[in-house]
């Protein structure tokens, strides 16, 4: 309830965590401890009860324009291999935070969206952008491979293999259009409503059945290394422990009353 960002803004009402990656006027690059502060913070959420959703955005008319050129990318050229091995682990541990989480996030997505910016993006449940939004997965640009942040495990997954190849290996931006028609955005909204439509929607979530929407996350992360039988059994395993929550049984008499549920997540 009290934390202070101290590389991003932190806001938390309602039920709801607005994350914002707050340098507008270099169109919200990441650094190296911006990175860890976001990383530690999801891991953090496991245990915020009072946190039901997250809201993932930028400062200003751009989400995020990846590593910063300066505060990252030139100290790079600098370390040595096992420097640098702990950097590119560190920076996919906040990808394993993000889905580890069980509180959905939305990213709400304006302008340049790239690099490091495109995988929080991706690692992020929904997505909502605009017409304006320019998403590239530019690694290959700067001499390195597309493999990144698990950019390779999931992208294809979000909006096929194909497509993720050619944005992986080209590097070049995906319009909003076509980020929505690949599917890679849920909805597109005009850039002034971007915002109190990715609220509204992680309010709607907050409202909602959140342990069983933490059931949700926790079954759509870990039934990719599963088979179809496996899978059957886990979601059973999963519902039978859904159905012990209180939350159900309010849903059952709210339906027999011909009310709407009052969800608490218990």
């Amino acid at each position: 309830m009290n934390y202070q960002a101290s590389h991003f803004l932190y806001e938390l009402g309602d039920g709801v965590a607005t994350l914002t990656l707050n340098r507008p006027e270099r169109k919200n690059p990441l650094t190296f401890e911006s990175y860890a502060e976001l990383r530690d913070l999801f891991r953090a959420m496991v245990y915020a009860k009072e946190i039901k959703a997250v809201v993932l955005t930028g400062a200003g008319d751009n989400f995020c324009s990846g590593g910063d050129v300066h505060e990252i990318i030139g100290p790079l050229t600098k370390l040595d291999m096992p420097g640098l091995l702990d950097f590119t682990r560190m920076t996919g541990d906040l990808v394993k935070a993000m889905r580890a989480c069980p509180q959905p996030i939305v990213a709400a997505v304006d302008g340049v969206c790239a690099g490091a910016g495109a995988i929080l993006a991706l690692a992020s449940d929904i997505r909502l952008g605009t017409a304006r939004s320019k998403t590239a997965f530019l690694f290959t640009r700067v001499g390195l491979a597309g493999a990144d942040m698990g950019a390779c495990a999931l992208l294809p997954r979000v909006i096929g293999q194909g497509r993720a190849a050619e944005l992986l290996y080209t590097g070049r931006s995906m319009s909003g259009e076509e980020a929505e028609r690949w599917g890679f955005f849920n909805s597109l909204r005009a850039p002034e409503d971007l915002l109190a439509a990715a609220h509204s929607f992680a309010h709607g979530l907050a409202d909602g059945p959140t342990f069983a929407h933490g059931m949700t996350k926790k079954m759509l992360q870990q039934e990719w290394n599963m088979g179809v039988d496996e899978a059957i059994e886990a979601e059973a395993q999963a519902q039978a422990i859904c159905m012990m929550t209180k939350d159900f049984h309010r849903a059952y008499h709210a339906f027999v009353a011909r009310e709407k549920p009052q969800f608490e997540g218990d």
